[in-house]
């Protein structure tokens, strides 16, 4: 399943993009945008894999309460896409 952004006018002026990296791959992205969606909309398809039995894992509620979507920023480990604003040079990587 492939997601995509719904942007206005206004936000597709690319005013206030930044660059991340995830997997060490660069990647532009609005500042502040939710970094879980972000990666849905890109090729990230599995944020990481379950320690019981290595199963594929990715966002379930988008709230918080899942625990689906764990990754690694900037070297901190388990850490919610779904509650994370994007900002400059973040460093994300997928538990895999």
């Amino acid at each position: 399943m492939t997601f995509r952004t719904l942007e206005t006018a206004s936000e597709h002026d690319g005013a206030d993009m930044v660059e991340i990296f995830i997997d060490d791959n660069p990647v532009r992205a609005r500042r502040g945008q939710n970094l879980a969606a972000l990666m849905l909309t890109g090729t990230a398809g599995t944020f990481r894999a379950s320690p019981v039995d290595g199963s594929a894992r990715a966002p379930f509620c988008m709230m918080g309460s899942c625990f689906e979507c764990l990754v690694e920023i900037d070297g901190l480990s388990n850490c919610q896409a779904c509650l994370t604003p994007v900002r400059p040079g973040m460093r994300v990587r997928r538990q895999l």
